[in-house]
């Protein structure tokens, strides 16, 4: 027999969307919302030649700064005051999750600190992006200063150096503010969508750019290669994401009071890819940081005994064997090194004994946290082995056709598949619950009735 839930499910159809008046604010707010976001992205930072500026991105948009460009809709080719985007405050959640595991003070309110723990992190999470926010644009401030022509005549030094920082890092402070009205008023995770929009809107630009490519060589099958690719891509994507490993758990009847309480089993949800889409976004930031590095300086004027260092940036850039080689070897091990922080088998079991659960024929305690590191490990065999795969087939196909797209990439399409999917499950979730209260307030008129 189907539970209250599946059978909700089943009754789910376009009437009942109509009539689910909460969800319509939510949906035309976070539309709005990345609507402001896309208009602020057109905003040009002060002081800066665009032109200048566009002939300097024109050589650097193999680096570090195209994949950026891609992730913040256009921005960053176009120096707006969304440049810095939400990767700040993600950094300052990365780094924060990993002082959760190796500071003990951070890692006492994790564990005990409950909600008032949880808010006291998040708080030391925005500290944190304000400080990579400064860095960052006052790094970037610099960097165009030091490019002849870049900044606009007349703009002073040090006047051009905080504007910038301040300009910078009110963007990305906004859109953290964004990211949590969306989550609160809105529908899915705030600041994946507004990762999620900015890669979108750049699809378009992307396939256009392939699309002209195919007209001028006259061979059309690049193209359609990577569109089939794209689509094979997507279909493993959702497989991949909606596959668990469930583990049975039991939890033993007790007497509380004068009633029998527990004797129920559920089951613990495994994730093939525990990890998500942070090892490819680590993996491609570290490899394309030192060919940006390299692209804002003079190479002629660097010493005899780094004449090396250009050919071995080189062959770390798209395109080459070098770059796919560790760019596999590095999601690989950021799949298993982001697994260990983000779920921690001793933990886990120690709040299943605490709790009276027990995996059936293994020992509470330390032989339960043996067998689940046991079983995830093998799990993230397998999730490392999937992102591998769906974010270096794209890349061969690039380095087979002589393009680089990074909207197009395995990352970008890893990130807007499970984004997507993470939204429609809200949007699930709130139109059950509509459901659910109607139900409610029916058998409430019913029973009032019958009296």
């Amino acid at each position: 027999m189907a539970s209250a839930a599946e059978q909700l499910a089943a009754n789910m159809n376009f009437s009942s969307f109509q009539k689910a008046t909460e969800l319509h604010k939510r949906i035309w707010f976070t539309i709005i919302a990345l609507v402001v976001y896309r208009l602020g992205t057109y905003v040009p930072i002060p002081g800066i030649d665009p032109a200048a500026f566009a002939r300097l991105f024109s050589g650097s948009a193999e680096g570090i700064l195209g994949m950026f460009n891609t992730f913040s809709g256009g921005a960053v080719q176009r120096m707006a005051i969304f440049s810095l985007n939400v990767m700040p405050y993600i950094s300052a959640s990365i780094i924060v999750q990993l002082m959760g595991t190796v500071y003990p003070p951070w890692e006492k309110l994790k564990k005990e600190g409950g909600e008032a723990g949880r808010k006291t992190l998040n708080q030391y999470t925005r500290y944190l992006a304000v400080v990579l926010a400064v860095v960052q644009s006052a790094s970037i401030a610099i960097g165009l200063q030091a490019q002849p022509g870049v900044v606009a005549g007349g703009v002073g030094s040090a006047f051009f150096v905080v504007s910038t920082v301040v300009t910078l890092t009110g963007g990305t402070l906004f859109l953290m503010w964004l990211g949590e009205q969306i989550t609160s008023r809105g529908v899915g995770n705030g600041v994946s969508l507004i990762i999620f929009a900015g890669i979108v809107a750049h699809l378009p630009t992307s396939l256009g750019q392939l699309l002209v490519q195919a007209q001028t060589s006259g061979n059309y099958t690049p193209l359609f290669l990577i569109l089939i690719g794209a689509v094979a891509a997507i279909l493993a994507i959702v497989f991949m994401e909606r596959s668990q490993r469930r583990l049975l758990v039991h939890y033993p009847k007790r007497q509380q009071g004068n009633r029998m309480i527990g004797g129920e089993s559920s089951f613990m949800p495994l994730k093939i890819n525990t990890a998500g889409v942070i090892p490819p976004i680590f993996a491609s930031s570290l490899l394309l940081l030192p060919t940006t590095a390299l692209q804002f300086v003079q190479t002629a004027n660097l010493p005899s005994w780094a004449s090396w260092l250009p050919g071995v940036v080189g062959a770390l850039q798209h395109g080459h064997p070098a770059f796919l080689i560790f760019y596999s070897l590095l999601i690989i091990f950021f799949s298993f090194f982001y697994t260990s922080v983000v779920f921690n088998p001793e933990e886990t079991a120690e709040n299943l004994r605490k709790y009276g659960g027990f995996l059936p024929g293994i020992r509470p305690g330390k032989r339960t946290a043996e067998y689940l590191d046991y079983v995830l490990t093998r799990l993230t065999v397998i999730g490392a082995a999937y992102i591998t795969a769906v974010c270096v087939m794209p890349e061969l196909v690039m380095m087979a056709i002589k393009s680089n797209q990074f909207a197009l990439g395995g990352t970008s399409i890893l990130i807007v598949v499970t984004v997507t999917m993470d939204t429609v499950a809200q949007i699930q979730s709130h139109l059950l619950a509509h459901q659910y209260e109607g139900l409610i307030k029916k058998s409430k008129l019913r029973g009032g009735r019958n009296r």
